[in-house]
């Protein structure tokens, strides 16, 4: 399938108001639930996705635009220095979300501008097309992740069901 820009956009717009409807006003043993040693709950998926919000996709998208050279490599791990609550980190999200939808809205782009490259420093050349495409699926991935974590709050509680659910394997 081909990349469509208003497409994108408009899944983008949607993923605050997911993560609003499935977090806010849960108790801690939802949001806070791992899969082990090392790995994010829901305010650590949270958070990073507000760090690729500062730090990931508009800054790379506008070095792409002007032109101006390979990417800055991007820490995904910063969010994890930070304790904020879930209500806090979901406003900042949609509000930042809402203002780079914006910002990318504004730019106008057409086929030229989303065939422009930069030099990622692990992945070699891509494109403003890729690195558009990739915010989408990079929120699909962590939507995935977060409901995959609060699945697994259940996992002994299920029981038998248990081979049914793929979430749980």
């Amino acid at each position: 399938m081909s990349f469509v820009l208003d497409e994108a956009l408009a899944v983008l717009a949607r993923t605050p108001r997911v993560l609003d409807a499935q977090l806010r006003g849960l108790p801690t043993e939802w949001t806070e639930v791992t899969e082990g040693e090392k790995t994010w709950n829901a305010r650590n998926v949270l958070g990073h996705l507000i760090d690729a919000e500062d730090y990931d996709w508009i800054p790379r998208a506008r070095l792409i635009l002007e032109r101006g050279g390979p990417f800055e490599p991007f820490d995904r791990f910063a969010h994890l220095a930070r304790t904020v609550s879930i209500p806090d980190l979901l406003d900042t999200f949609s509000e930042k979300r809402a203002a780079n939808l914006d910002i990318v809205r504004s730019w106008h782009l057409g086929f030229p501008q989303l065939a422009m490259t930069s030099e990622h420093p692990e992945l070699g050349r891509v494109t403003l097309e890729q690195l558009l495409a990739t915010w989408v699926a990079h929120d699909f991935d962590h939507l995935g992740q977060i409901a995959r974590v609060m699945a697994r709050r259940y996992v002994a509680a299920v029981g038998p069901w248990r081979a049914y659910l793929s979430i749980l394997k």
